[in-house]
C-alpha cells in the first residue's frame, strides 16, 4: 500500500507540522514503506492464535483495600510552603476565577 502525497500533507496539517514540499515528498515515500511493512502482517495466519490483552499471564497486583490511619490535616500541611490551615495554597495557573 502506498500513501498519497495529499494524505501525508493532511496528516502533517492535523499534527500542526509545517513541512516543505520536499519534506512532504520524502515523508510520503518513508511512510509508504512503513505502511507496507505493517501490511505484511496480514499475510500471517493467526486463526489458531487466541486473542489476548497482555502477552504475560498476570493477576491483579494490587494490595487489598484495607482502611488504615491517615495523616491529620495539620500533619499534611506542616511541610507546605503556604497553606491557610485547611488547604495548600498554590499560585493560580488559570487566572483567579479558574475560567479559561
Amino acid at each position: 500500500m502506498t500513501l498519497a502525497r495529499k494524505d501525508v500533507a493532511k496528516v502533517a496539517m492535523l499534527a500542526r507540522l509545517a513541512l516543505s514540499d520536499a519534506e512532504i515528498d520524502t515523508m510520503t515515500g518513508e511512510l509508504s514503506k512503513i505502511v507496507g511493512f505493517v501490511s505484511l502482517l496480514e499475510e500471517i495466519d493467526t486463526a489458531a492464535v487466541a486473542p489476548l490483552a497482555h502477552p504475560l499471564d498476570t493477576q491483579n497486583a494490587f494490595r487489598d483495600d484495607v482502611p488504615a490511619a491517615s495523616l491529620t490535616t495539620a500533619e499534611a500541611l506542616q511541610s507546605a510552603p503556604r497553606h491557610d490551615g485547611e488547604c495548600f495554597l498554590v499560585p493560580a495557573v488559570l487566572g483567579e476565577s479558574g475560567a479559561a
